[in-house]
């Protein structure tokens, strides 16, 4: 295959290897271009990693075909070359964005050292390295302040209590996950993680990051309040990798924009996963990610109709360790309005929810915490945006599990 008629992905992430494996199966073989130094992998299950229930060699995706590890510094639009800090440039016929997003480091006095680096002890939590630097650092007793209340940041604050770490966790919202939980959900998190031991501070904020010699020794809170810390991990959200997009003239807003061909300002480029920004949407999720790397693997590989209109996906976390796994699943929009219909089933002894919330007699939303039989049924009326049966109490949506 010539570069004129290659397909080169730019980032070994999900998106990317997903798309890279999804054209090779279609006869399209794809050039997957990636910086990082570890073979594509899950960046979902890192804290899976991080709380030592699985070696990162278990979270390896699929081989997605030929794959080669380089950083690239530049595009070239008009000769469609990809300029990279290592070896000759790489020719292309069409070039797929799957940059991904780098991790928010909050304005915080005292985060960087003199040379702009983070004090030895700080870590952010995006990849591997993060992931494995993190790893190494921890041990039994060791305090960690984690930064951030977000899925994110509670995921990583459960990973290190499993550890034996004593984790104190600071979350400058009033509540936990407050972007896809209503309060009684994000209650029964709080308690959870309460239960293992983390200290969860809300409503506060962070403002400074002490160290010595290099070395952090404390976070000090917005009120003067200091939590001594060995290690601070910064969970504070994502922001989309845009940097060569805008290096090469492409419309960017707050992702690459992108239409329902997944295609950018420039006919011949695309985007997909966290960089993409589609009908004015941001998702930073897996499952959107891999919606858009197939539509876009039938678009390539000759499906003319295929096209990305958008995805209603459903946000999943569990929590893993010491006792019975925690689950959770969230959907759409689980606060309620004025004049919403909402079913709720509570079990406090267990520390089970379910709730949903129906308007104009639609399902747009639902929250479940603890068990999620319904889970399935829920999300297949949710996705369908169909009118629900007349006959059908809202109650059978919380306990009918639909066959999933």
């Amino acid at each position: 295959m010539t570069s004129e008629t290659r397909v080169v992905v730019i980032g070994a992430g999900l998106a990317g290897a997903r798309l890279a494996r999804r054209l090779g199966e279609l006869g399209t073989p794809a050039l997957l271009v990636g910086e990082e130094a570890h073979p594509p992998y899950n960046r979902v299950l890192l804290a899976e990693v991080l709380a030592g229930r699985y070696a990162p060699e278990v979270i390896a995706l699929p081989a997605p075909g030929t794959h080669v590890r380089t950083r690239v510094t530049g595009i070239d639009r008009a000769a469609r070359l990809l300029h990279r800090a290592d070896g000759p440039p790489i020719g292309y016929g069409t070039l797929v964005l799957a940059t991904g997003s780098n991790p928010v480091l909050p304005p915080l006095r005292g985060l960087f050292t003199p040379d702009h680096r983070l004090p030895e002890g700080v870590h952010a939590f995006r990849t591997m390295d993060d992931c494995l630097g993190l790893s190494g650092a921890v041990r039994p007793g060791v305090r960690v302040v984690v930064v951030g209340g977000g899925l994110l940041g509670v995921s990583a604050a459960r990973a290190l209590a499993a550890r034996g770490a004593q984790v104190v966790l600071a979350q400058q919202a009033e509540r936990l996950m407050e972007r896809q939980l209503d309060p009684s959900a994000s209650h029964l998190v709080l308690r959870h993680l309460r239960d293992l031991g983390v200290e969860v501070h809300t409503e506060c904020r962070v403002r400074d990051v002490r160290s010595a010699g290099g070395t952090v020794r404390s976070v000090e809170l917005a009120d003067g309040y200091a939590l001594d810390a060995d290690l601070v991990v910064l969970a504070c959200g994502v922001r989309p990798r845009t940097g060569l997009a805008e290096q090469a003239g492409l419309a960017v807003h707050k992702g690459v924009l992108v239409d329902d061909e997944l295609r950018t300002s420039d006919p011949h480029v695309h985007a997909i996963g966290d960089c993409a920004q589609h009908a004015g949407t941001l998702y930073g999720l897996a499952a959107p990610a891999l919606e858009q790397a197939d539509a876009l693997a039938r678009l390539l590989a000759g499906d003319t109709d295929a096209r990305y209109t958008g995805t209603r996906s459903l946000t999943r976390l569990t929590l893993t360790g010491p006792g019975s796994p925690f689950d959770l699943a969230a959907f759409g929009e689980p606060e309620d309005r004025p004049g919403d219909d909402v079913v709720q089933l509570t079990d406090a002894t267990r520390g089970t929810y379910r709730k949903v919330v129906v308007r104009d007699d639609r399902l747009v939303g639902g929250v479940l915490v603890g068990e999620l039989g319904t889970v399935g049924a829920l999300a297949r009326a949710w996705e369908g945006a169909e009118p629900l049966p007349a006959d059908g109490p809202l109650l059978h949506l919380l306990t009918h599990d639909g066959g999933s």
